[in-house]
């Protein structure tokens, strides 16, 4: 199962393809919502930590956003398309065939501060609320003591027994500590640059985005099934460094 990153952005997109399923923690993302929306303005504007003109639509969506998101999945928008940002504008799940939409239904989920998991097709409402918000809530500090071993829970009961880790620091900080814990595999995606000065492996943040999205593509286009087979990624330039990487780690260098 491949983890990634949500986007900060997010659009209502209006299919094909539809939204089919409900989120896993529908009931869970709409008291975050409500709590949100228990604040005033200016109290989830510092949870948010964005202007004014970021916050103002999000605070008016809140006004509905726990209800709206318990509509029929169809009227919604389906997860992987309605993020906006680098990394799915290389996913390009829009222009995907039907079976690399099956393949990233059962092979994908974002990790979501709002809504914990999300597989790509649930149907979903734009938010913002990332996952290091300092958001406190039935008694606990932030959002990953919020979500606690709930995600990880969520993937063992689905069945995956190895965690492909292809999420920001910010989001696998939410389900790798947790996978160690249980003993779930976890294998994580580096993408990066030699640098000249010391030879570290170094990431570029827009680079690493495009990277991660175009690998996640990759995958669905070959249909991958084993970890193996990750290591034939060699996309935008990019090889895996065998000296580099390890059971845990797999690290594509470019150039």
């Amino acid at each position: 199962m491949l983890v990634i990153s949500p986007a900060k952005r997010m659009d209502v997109v209006e299919g094909p393809p539809f939204a089919q399923t409900r989120p896993a923690f529908l009931a869970d993302a709409q008291h975050l919502a409500r709590k949100l929306r228990s604040l005033d303005y200016d109290g989830a504007r510092r949870v948010w930590r964005c202007s004014d003109t970021l916050a103002r639509p999000n605070w008016e969506r809140l006004t509905t956003m726990p209800e709206d998101m318990a509509r029929e999945p169809r009227l919604l928008s389906p997860s992987v398309l309605t993020y906006v940002g680098i990394q799915y504008q290389h996913l390009a799940p829009q222009v995907m065939t039907e079976k690399e939409l099956m393949w990233l239904s059962s092979h994908l989920r974002i990790l979501s501060g709002m809504y914990g998991i999300l597989r790509p097709l649930d149907g979903v409402i734009p938010y913002r609320l990332e996952m290091q918000a300092k958001l406190a809530v039935d008694g606990c500090r932030d959002l990953y003591e919020f979500w606690g071993g709930r995600l990880i829970n969520a993937f063992l009961g689905g069945g995956t027994d190895v965690i492909v880790n292809v999420a920001s620091q910010e989001y696998a900080k939410a389900v790798v500590p947790w996978a160690q814990r249980t003993g779930v595999p976890v294998v994580t995606c580096v993408f990066g640059e030699v640098r000249a000065s010391d030879g570290r492996v170094v990431q570029r943040a827009t680079e690493a985005k495009a990277a991660r999205g175009t690998f996640v593509r990759w995958c669905a286009e070959q249909g991958v099934e084993k970890v193996e087979q990750l290591e034939g990624f060699s996309e935008r330039g990019y090889r895996l460094n065998r000296s580099r990487s390890d059971a845990e780690t797999l690290t594509f260098v470019r150039g």
